[in-house]
C-alpha cells in the first residue's frame, strides 16, 4: 500500500516494539509523517532511529495524553490519524485472587489509555480533511477470557467506546482492529505465567500459537494502514479482524454496512439461534 498515507499525519502509541512498531514501519512506508510514543525510552529511541529519526515522546498514555497530542500536533503541524496501540494483559489469575491494584491499572492503560488520547485528539481530527481513530483490540473484546478478566473487560469496553465515538463524531472515522494471535511480548507473558495462572486451555493454546508462529504482524499493520487512509472514508464504528474479514475491499461495500450491526458488538437473542422462546406473549 505504498503511498496510501502520503502526507497523512499520525500519532501511534505503544510503538517501541511488537505490533505498534510494525504499524509505525508500515505507516512510514506508506508515506505518513509519524510521531511515536511508549514508556521505555531506550526501546523508543531505537525505534525512532530505525524509522528515520521520527519525532518521539516518552509518555504514559494515561497520565500524559494531552501533552502527547500537543507534542504530535506541534511536530506534525496537525493530526489526521490516531492509532491507539498501547495495552497490557494485566494480572493473570482468577478475579478473587489477583492483585486489585494491578487489575485497576490494566483497566487504566487499556481503556483510559485509549479514551484520553482520543479526547485530546478529537479537536485536531475534526480539523483534518478526514480524521481517523484506529484502535487495537483483541480476543478479549468478543469472547470471555477466564483468568485475564482485566484485559477482556477493558478490551470490550474500548470497542464499545469506539462504536459510541463513531456516533458522536460523524466527520471522524473510528474503527477497531482484532489483529489475530500475535507472537509478541504478551504471548511471552502468558507462557511465563504458566497454566496455573492463565488456565490449562489458554496455556495450551498459547503453546500452539508459539510453535506455529502466530499471525504475522504485517497483517494487522496493513489493516491499520487501510483504516488510516482515505480509501476507508465512511467506514466507521466497526471491529474488523485483520485475519478473517475482507477489509481490503470494504469500501466497495460501505453502502451494505450503513445502518447495520455488521462487525459490531451485539446481543444475540434466542430467535437468531433457531429457538422459538424468548419473546413476551
Amino acid at each position: 500500500m505504498s503511498g496510501a498515507l502520503a502526507g497523512r499525519r499520525a500519532l501511534i502509541t505503544g510503538a517501541s516494539q511488537g505490533l505498534g512498531l510494525e504499524i509505525a514501519r508500515e505507516y512510514v512506508r506508506a508515506g505518513a509523517h509519524v510521531v511515536i510514543c511508549a514508556r521505555g525510552e531506550d526501546a523508543l529511541r531505537a525505534a525512532a532511529a530505525e524509522l528515520g529519526d521520527v519525532p518521539f515522546m516518552v509518555a504514559d498514555v494515561v497520565d500524559d495524553s494531552e501533552a502527547l497530542v500537543a507534542f504530535a500536533v506541534e511536530r506534525l503541524g496537525g493530526l489526521d490519524v490516531l492509532v491507539n496501540n498501547a495495552g497490557v494483559y494485566g494480572p493473570k489469575g482468577a478475579i478473587a485472587d489477583v492483585d486489585l491494584a494491578e487489575w485497576k491499572r490494566a483497566i487504566e492503560i487499556n481503556l483510559y489509555g485509549s479514551v484520553l488520547p482520543v479526547r485530546a485528539a478529537v479537536p485536531h481530527l475534526r480539523a483534518s480533511e478526514r480524521g481517523k481513530v484506529v484502535q487495537l483490540s483483541g480476543g478479549g473484546a468478543t469472547a470471555p477470557l477466564p483468568f485475564l478478566s482485566a484485559y477482556a473487560a477493558s478490551k470490550a469496553a474500548t470497542v464499545r467506546f469506539m462504536e459510541t465515538l463513531a456516533g458522536e463524531e460523524p466527520e471522524i472515522d473510528v474503527n477497531a482492529i482484532a489483529p489475530g494471535a500475535l507472537n509478541t511480548r504478551m504471548l511471552d507473558e502468558v507462557l511465563e505465567a504458566g497454566p496455573e495462572a492463565v488456565g490449562e486451555a489458554f496455556y495450551a493454546k498459547a503453546l500452539k500459537q508459539r510453535d506455529s508462529g502466530g499471525t504475522p504482524l504485517t497483517r494487522g499493520a496493513a489493516l491499520a494502514v487501510y483504516l488510516g487512509s482515505r480509501a476507508s472514508d465512511g467506514i466507521t464504528g466497526r471491529l474488523l479482524s485483520a485475519v478473517w474479514d475482507p477489509w481490503e475491499t470494504l469500501h466497495e461495500r460501505a453502502g451494505d454496512l450503513d445502518g447495520t450491526d455488521i462487525y459490531t458488538l451485539r446481543r444475540i437473542i434466542p430467535a437468531e439461534r433457531g429457538q422459538g422462546w424468548g419473546e413476551r406473549e
